[in-house]
């Protein structure tokens, strides 16, 4: 796990030169007229591209000399969903001078990112969050605030919030929450998981064991995996609570304790960022600085005691798409 740090621009490039063997115009082609004494002379048209909002897509990420080249990613046309205020698609949230480094993601997007303290009648857990709105609305699992009698939000300043429930789909394992009194807060920039590659370069932000605003990276290892997590929140909340992680099941198996009976299965981003409890409601962010996912359950080896079980890099996301989509139910008090 690494503290915050700041990345690098687009490459600029030079005018076009004019080869000098380059065959002459046609004796056809009329000459360009001079212009008058005095005048500025005729503008010179740049040609323009596209003039569409553009989509984030990766191109390439390819190791080189043991160093890792950056694809710079390419817009293609799209329009914004509109579900929340800074949800433009493929928004460049990074300032050119740091794109594409992990230390200028963490810069730009930790202000984004909330730990979550909840407490319930068996305890009290700590979990992130991430804002979407500059008022207070933030996004996180259902499985970190489901129960919570009481919810502590504080802010990558520094600042501490109660929050309340607005909506919940355990179905996907996602919450929406509502800081009281909050203004001019800094809303994340909700970009588009269809877009993500295998081999795409990757940041989690969140508060693993309550180290608040901890920065990770790593790739993206696969796509569709069907987790299926626990819809208990009683029997959720006290393995939670106990560190050991959200329990979840893949490929027939059953991690991070027992799911249960009541499970619901959605496809998740796999990501070798390091991961740990406490991650639960965070940010896996692309190099552009867009949220791709929701970090959502981490992989601890069976047996291992919950107190000393750390990432081995295998962590899940709900694909931020599945987030957008959910929004308006959230927000219309959905579960609650």
């Amino acid at each position: 796990m690494s503290e915050n740090s700041r990345p690098s621009g687009f490459p600029e490039y030079g005018p076009h030169q004019v080869n000098p063997e380059w065959p002459p115009p046609p004796a056809s082609a009329p000459p360009a007229p001079e212009p008058e004494p005095g005048s500025a002379g005729p503008a010179h048209k740049r040609s323009r591209g596209p003039a569409k909002l553009l989509v984030a897509v990766a191109i390439v990420a390819a190791a080189v000399g043991g160093t890792t080249a950056y694809g710079v990613q390419e817009l293609t046309g799209g329009s914004s969903t509109g579900v929340t205020a800074s949800s433009a698609a493929g928004t460049d949230v990074v300032p050119a001078s740091l794109k594409g480094t992990v230390a200028g993601v963490a810069k730009s997007v930790s202000p984004s990112i909330v730990e979550i303290r909840a407490a319930s009648s068996s305890g009290s857990a700590t979990g992130s969050g991430v804002i979407v709105t500059e008022d207070g609305e933030v996004v996180t699992n259902n499985h970190v605030v489901a129960g919570a009698s009481q919810i502590q939000v504080r802010t990558h300043d520094g600042k501490s919030y109660s929050a309340r429930v607005v909506g919940t789909d355990s179905g996907k394992d996602l919450a929406l929450i509502k800081l009281e009194d909050a203004s001019g807060l800094k809303a994340a920039t909700l970009g588009d998981s269809d877009g993500v590659q295998v081999g795409d370069q990757v940041v989690a932000i969140g508060s693993p064991e309550g180290l608040t605003g901890t920065v990770t990276s790593g790739i993206v290892s696969a796509l569709d995996r069907d987790v299926t997590v626990s819809t208990d929140e009683n029997q959720g909340q006290q393995q939670w609570q106990r560190g050991g992680g959200w329990p979840f099941e893949f490929g027939g198996q059953e991690f991070n304790g027992d799911t249960g009976g009541s499970t619901t299965t959605y496809k998740a981003i796999q990501t070798d960022a390091s991961l740990n409890p406490g991650n639960s409601g965070g940010a896996l962010i692309d190099m552009n600085g867009n949220i791709i996912g929701i970090n959502s359950a981490m992989y601890a080896p069976s047996g291992a005691e919950s107190s000393t079980a750390g990432s081995v890099g295998l962590g899940f996301a709900i694909p931020v798409n599945t987030v957008k989509a959910d929004l308006p139910d959230l927000r219309a008090g959905a579960g609650s």
